[in-house]
């Protein structure tokens, strides 16, 4: 059974119905080497991930798994989503995504481009109907666009992989997990890649090797 990484997910300390505690143990069930747990913020509540620090290093020290402490920049204007970015990273982010334009949610026009600008940004998540001037510029930043398992988010998912595929850049499986059930296995996160339209070795980067270059980029594998 192949090990999953998920980059995004959310705790009690914003949306999401789950402590860290029961984030990390759901995915060590689910055979996940990594979890990030990226929280909903803006300007207003910034400072809570330091919430996710406090519960870091028992789960570090006790079980098997990586738990990350990151943020979510979410319907923010996107000319402070630079600002929120750097912010985040002081108040101990280790990944920074930012709420992409989702066809299912009435996300402010510009906030893709923003993100894929931004140098402290890891992950645009679900970025709906991106353009292929924005997928360029996520490639040349580096910045990971998100096939999303969610329902609604996922509604863009064959757009996004298509111009990703395309122009090369790179695409991570995540879950926007909100409550219990909705973490999912390598093997489940592998069907919607498949679904989305990637093929073998675009699955394996998605699921594998992407996630692991951002990991790495951080020092935390």
């Amino acid at each position: 059974m192949k090990k999953r990484i998920d980059l995004h997910t959310h705790s009690i300390f914003s949306d999401g119905e789950l402590l860290p505690s029961e984030i990390a143990r759901r995915a060590l069930v689910l055979n996940h080497s990594a979890v990030a747990i990226t929280d909903h913020v803006d300007a207003s509540n910034i400072e809570c991930v330091g919430n996710v620090i406090k519960a870091v290093t028992d789960i570090r020290d006790n079980w098997d798994i990586e738990i990350i402490p990151g943020a979510e920049i979410t319907h923010a204007p996107a000319e402070i989503i630079d600002k929120l970015a750097h912010e985040a990273r002081k108040n101990g982010a280790e990944i920074v995504v930012v709420h992409g334009e989702t066809i299912v949610e009435p996300v402010i026009e510009g906030t893709n481009w923003s993100a894929v600008n931004c140098p402290e940004v890891d992950i645009l998540a679900h970025p709906g109907l991106i353009t292929v001037e924005e997928v360029e510029a996520a490639k040349e930043n580096g910045i990971a666009l998100e096939i999303s398992s969610r329902r609604g988010h996922c509604l863009g998912n064959g757009h996004v992989a298509k111009l990703a595929t395309e122009v090369g850049a790179d695409l991570v499986v995540d879950t926007d997990t909100h409550m219990p059930g909705d973490l999912i296995s390598y093997e489940m996160a592998h069907k919607v890649a498949l679904g989305a339209g990637l093929k073998s070795k675009e699955i394996k980067k998605a699921l594998e090797d992407n996630p692991k270059r951002i990991l790495r980029s951080k020092g935390l594998i």
